[in-house]
């Protein structure tokens, strides 16, 4: 299993917490999704298999939040 944590800019509530799980947990591969909206954080672990990092940033970029990279 692999991780990636990315620091997301935008969120200010559960709404936000909880649109960002649904749509990164959708993508094939994500195993799970953990958001923290008081450290700004998103981890996602997911099959050795996945190699497109770059998906799960533009899967939270399209629900409207910035990511750091």
């Amino acid at each position: 299993m692999k991780s990636v944590v990315l620091k997301v800019n935008g969120m200010s509530c559960q709404h936000c917490v909880n649109s960002i799980h649904d749509a990164v947990a959708q993508i094939v591969g994500v195993k799970q999704v953990k958001v923290d909206l008081k450290s700004k954080l998103v981890e996602v672990e997911y099959d050795q298999s996945f190699t497109n990092e770059l998906l799960i940033v533009e899967c939270i970029e399209d629900q409207g939040f910035d990511v750091q990279l």
